[in-house]
């Protein structure tokens, strides 16, 4: 019987090459056993797009039918991936594999296998008006530096050097795997060098083969102003060395303020109190006010009421990201007298208060 490969791609029969190309990458993707799909529907997305993905065997089937390719047109011998004529299109499938396919097609030699060095994480403990103005801090801390005996290479200065004999030097070796496709030639990091390609006589009695060592680092960090509690600092390149050669990683530094007894922080804002008395919020006055900056002069109009907020423009923290500073918000409390005498009660009185 013949097959429907039309039918089995969703396409119509006057479908240009590209629509067919698309509609075989969107069923694959669909169907691939690796994302839970369906094998043998994946085998038929595949068979139909062999033949109608090529010119002269799309012309041929829409002849003669996919009776053609058991008879006139031989295409099932020409399968590089198991018996029954099945081939897999690795190039088409894109990035189905997530970059499997890369390991097909025997002759190239596997690159150095470097790993990067583990990222570190640490507290930067910082007062408040470090946060506000900025800093230079010392930090310490112990990480794996590279070996400075063997310069990372793992090998005892003077020993014999020579290419891994398992390998040949590439540090990759490789092997067949059988799948439900066939038989798949694959590349794995050669065992016996770990993928160095090379072995080495003597192993460096500092770091013991490993091309690392511990050792205790010391160095200074600028806090930028306006950072603030829970945020990090990211130093590139200061984590633990690479093994290998392998790049760093990073080193990041949360950030801990601790708290002011006078400011508290709200953003970019400074929040503060203060109290004033009630003759100062009846008949108005002027009052000094801490700020990060220095002290300075805050005007109370007549007519103050009790949890009023004032705000000093320009005298909170500097923002990280942008320009400008925040403000300060001044909230003034008005306290109450008590044990007044009886002349008091009687000025009160006669004023309405």
């Amino acid at each position: 019987m013949s097959k429907d490969y039309y039918g089995t791609l969703g396409v119509g029969k006057s479908a240009s090459a590209e629509e067919i190309k698309a509609a075989f990458r969107k069923k694959a993707h669909e169907y691939h056993p690796d994302k839970g799909g369906d094998a043998e529907k994946f085998k038929e997305i595949n068979e139909a797009y062999q033949i109608l993905g090529n010119a002269e065997k799309r012309k041929q089937y829409d002849q003669f039918g996919s009776a053609f390719s058991s008879g006139q047109a031989g295409w099932g011998g020409q399968s590089g991936f198991g018996a029954g004529g099945f081939r897999m299109d690795f190039e088409d499938l894109g990035d189905i594999f997530g970059g499997f396919g890369d390991i097909f097609g025997g002759g190239q030699t596997a690159a150095k296998r470097q790993r990067r060095g583990n990222d570190l994480e640490m507290d930067l403990r910082i007062d408040f008006l470090e946060a506000v103005f900025g800093a230079e801090k010392e930090i310490s801390f112990a990480k794996q530096s590279i070996c400075d005996r063997c310069q990372g290479s793992g090998a005892e200065p003077g020993a014999k050097v020579e290419n891994c004999p398992n390998c040949q030097g590439r540090g990759t070796v490789s092997r067949l795997q059988r799948t439900i496709f066939g038989s798949v030639q694959t590349q794995t990091v050669c065992p016996r060098c770990q993928g160095e390609g090379k072995l080495y006589s003597q192993s460096c009695g500092q770091c013991s083969g490993s091309g690392l060592h511990r050792s205790n680092i010391k160095f200074k960090v600028k806090v930028p102003a306006g950072i603030d509690g829970g945020e990090s600092i990211r130093l590139s390149g200061q984590g633990e060395a690479g093994q290998k050669g392998g790049p760093a990683g990073d080193l990041y530094l949360r950030v801990r303020v601790a708290p002011h007894s006078h400011f508290v922080r709200d953003g970019y804002d400074i929040r503060t109190e203060e109290t004033i008395n009630i003759s100062q919020a009846i008949l108005g006055d002027k009052i000094e006010v801490e700020t990060t900056g220095g002290k300075v002069n805050l005007k109370i109009p007549e007519g103050t009421q009790s949890g009023t907020v004032f705000r000093l423009k320009g005298k909170g923290i500097n923002k990280l990201h942008g320009r400008g500073q925040g403000d300060q918000l001044v909230k003034v409390t008005v306290r109450i007298p008590s044990g007044l005498n009886r002349k008091q009660k009687a000025l009160l009185e006669e004023l309405g208060i």
